[in-house]
Formats: C-alpha cells, sequence, structure tokens
C-alpha cells in the first residue's frame, strides 16, 4: 500500500510542472512580482519532487518500472530548476 501511494504522489508530481503554461496565458501572470513568486514556486516544488521521488526510490524501496521513470523525469525537472534559479541570481549579480 505504501508504494502505491509513493508512486501515485511520484506521477502527479510529473505533471504539475505543466500547469504553469495556462497559467502564464493571463495578463497578470506576466508582470514582474508575479513572474517572479511563480518561477520561484515552481522551481522549488521540481526540487522538491525530485528529492521526493529519489528518496521514496531508495529509502522507501520502491523499486518499480514507473518509479524509475518518475526518479529520472522528477530528477531532470529539479536540475532544471536549479539551473533556472542559478541562471536569476547571477543575472541579478551581474546586472
Amino acid at each position: 500500500m505504501k508504494n502505491k501511494i509513493l508512486i501515485a504522489v511520484s506521477v502527479i508530481m510529473l505533471f504539475v510542472p505543466w500547469t504553469i503554461l495556462p497559467l502564464r496565458s493571463f495578463d497578470w501572470a506576466l508582470k514582474s512580482p508575479v513572474a517572479e513568486i511563480m518561477i520561484y514556486s515552481y522551481a522549488a516544488f521540481m526540487i522538491f519532487s525530485g528529492i521526493f521521488s529519489i528518496l521514496a526510490y531508495t529509502k522507501g524501496r520502491v523499486k518499480s518500472k514507473l518509479m524509475q521513470v518518475c526518479v529520472v523525469i522528477n530528477s531532470i525537472y529539479a536540475v532544471g530548476a536549479i539551473a533556472i534559479i542559478a541562471m536569476n541570481m547571477i543575472t541579478r549579480i551581474g546586472g
């Protein structure tokens, strides 16, 4: 039962980052303070989902094929989110 719950949470976490696309179609989501908060929030969630999937796979011993796919994709999301945060920080420091 625990394994199924961990897999379900990891699968749901795969699709949450894509919800930023419809949100970004609104004018209010493109303005400076809202856009930055939204991007940082999504980046934090993506990092959390990557860590969660890795921990569920290793410590939780959930070794199914679906969980392996979730670990790979959520880890890619986490690395991308770290890159986005790093680029924002470099831009703020440099300019």
